[in-house]
């Protein structure tokens, strides 16, 4: 259980900040920035569920949002020597079951959409819209996650994971758009 009873610890003043392990890092090292863009992806996230109004889909988001703070805190454990990134009572990390529920989901929004005859352009309606910001958002993480990876080692499961989400998002996205019907589709050159 997390308790926290102060806001500010003013430990963080010389560009710090602590890790699970107790280690610090700079604010600007690349684990911090995989840790702040899931950060702001999960804020668009609920930005998104607002627009969804108690829908399935909004409980989906909410049931994500509580998974990439669980992504947050595999990032913020680096992994030791030999680690297989399994968690435990004190270590938490995204787990394939996780991924694995993503997938379903996907497939489950998907099987009630038109496979697409054109690229879409981020839109329609507006929690099509919040979505695709949030997708987006999801994307950049992905990216920092990758660029986190390429230096250090990631639990594979957490890098699944992200790139599973922006799938969902889109798709999402496109059910929030009368199921595809509203789609803004893309259309090559249409401006020259």
């Amino acid at each position: 259980m997390v308790k926290l009873n102060k806001i500010y610890t003013r430990t963080g003043d010389d560009g710090s900040t602590g890790l699970v392990d107790g280690s610090r890092v700079a604010k600007h090292a690349p684990r911090m920035d995989a840790i702040g863009v899931v950060d702001e992806a999960n804020s668009a996230l609920g930005h998104s569920a607002v627009a969804l109004v108690d829908s399935e889909h909004a409980q989906a988001l909410f049931r994500i949002q509580n998974d990439l703070f669980d992504l947050g805190a595999d990032l913020a454990t680096p992994a030791e020597e030999g680690d297989d990134f399994a968690p435990s009572e004190m270590v938490l990390r995204i787990v394939a079951a996780q991924v694995t529920w993503l997938e379903e989901a996907i497939d489950a929004a998907n099987a009630h959409l038109e496979p697409l005859t054109s690229f879409v352009l981020p839109g329609g309606s507006e929690a099509s819209a919040r979505l695709h910001v949030a997708r987006a958002a999801v994307r950049r993480a992905e990216r920092a996650c990758v660029a986190l990876a390429a230096g250090e080692a990631v639990n594979p499961q957490a890098l699944a994971y992200i790139n599973r989400l922006s799938d969902y998002l889109f798709v999402l996205a496109r059910v929030a758009n009368s199921n595809g019907a509203d789609d803004v589709k893309w259309v090559p050159g249409a401006n020259r």
